[in-house]
Parts: structure tokens; C-alpha cells; sequence
């Protein structure tokens, strides 16, 4: 049954078709990343640094993302760690999808597209929801830039930046 309700889930790896091609534009993203950076508006985290990691798995059927942020205590906040997992996978006609899960409870389904050097994940519109855009742009052979950024309910292109952050391959 598992494997129906996965079949239903995820048509292009359940039929067994190749998707190492699909994942190329990510390549530049393969391995054990360090960054530092923080906020890019007050409402934002603070300053913080983190790690993440981008792996194939499952014969390269699909890309996992692993993250945390870890921000120093404030005057008006404690130290926190924010934890996070991504699965990249190629869903229908091969197109990218992401599905995310993190330490706050949130899952969020994005459509991952690759252009200008950077990979976007991009949040699928819910109403009455925020909207988020995660994007990675290739700075270096071994740098990258990170930007996420949120748009307000009912302003689902109004993107503001919530953290920036410079990341070098460890």
C-alpha cells in the first residue's frame, strides 16, 4: 500500500525514471556548506551563523537538504537553533519540487526552478499564508550567496528579504 500511496505522491520516481539529469543545475550545491550572516529586516532572526548540506540519495532519485541556524542570545531574544530537512525530487514532467519540513512545524511545498546562476525554491501560493523564496546564487567556485525572503498573506509576490547570508564549501 505504501508504495501506491508513493506512486500517487511522486509519478516520475515511482515509474523508475531517471532524474539525474534533472537535478544538474543543483550540482554547485553538492556537499558540506558554512555560512554566517542574519536579518535583512528587524523583524528577522539577528545575526547567526549555520550549516547545511545538499546529498543524493536513493540512487540519485531524489536530493536531501540538511540545515541549521544557530543565533546568539539578544537583548530582547534567547539564543535559538533552527533545524531543518529538504527533499528534492523530480516530480510531474520532470520539474523540480521540493518538499520541506523544519523544527517550528512547518512543511512547505515548493517548485524549484534554476536561471542566471542561482537556484529559487519557490513556495506554492496558499491563501491566508505566507509565501517563501529561498534562492542560492553561485558567487564563486567554492561561494555561494543565500537569500530568503517572505511575502505577506494576500501579497503573494511582494517578497521581502528575511536573512542574507555569504557561504563558503567547508
Amino acid at each position: 500500500m505504501r508504495w501506491l500511496i508513493l506512486r500517487a505522491a511522486v509519478p516520475a520516481l515511482a515509474q523508475g525514471q531517471p532524474a539525474g539529469e534533472t537535478f544538474e543545475p543543483l550540482d554547485f550545491l553538492i556537499g558540506n556548506w558554512v555560512g554566517e550572516g542574519g536579518a535583512s529586516s528587524k523583524d528577522g532572526p539577528g545575526q547567526g551563523r549555520g550549516e547545511f548540506s545538499f546529498e543524493y540519495d536513493l540512487q540519485r532519485k531524489v536530493l536531501i537538504r540538511r540545515n541549521y541556524s544557530e543565533y546568539p542570545a539578544q537583548a530582547d531574544r534567547p539564543a535559538s537553533r533552527h533545524d531543518d530537512l529538504m527533499i528534492v525530487y523530480a516530480g510531474e514532467e520532470k520539474k523540480l519540487r521540493a518538499v520541506y519540513f523544519d523544527s517550528e512545524d512547518h512543511v512547505i511545498h515548493y517548485a524549484v526552478e534554476a536561471s542566471d546562476g542561482a537556484i529559487r525554491f519557490l513556495s506554492d501560493p496558499v491563501a491566508d499564508q505566507p509565501r517563501y523564496r529561498l534562492t542560492y546564487r553561485k558567487t564563486g567556485a567554492a561561494t555561494a550567496f543565500l537569500e530568503f525572503e517572505i511575502a505577506p498573506p494576500g501579497k503573494p509576490d511582494a517578497f521581502q528579504s528575511y536573512i542574507t547570508a555569504k557561504v563558503r564549501r567547508k
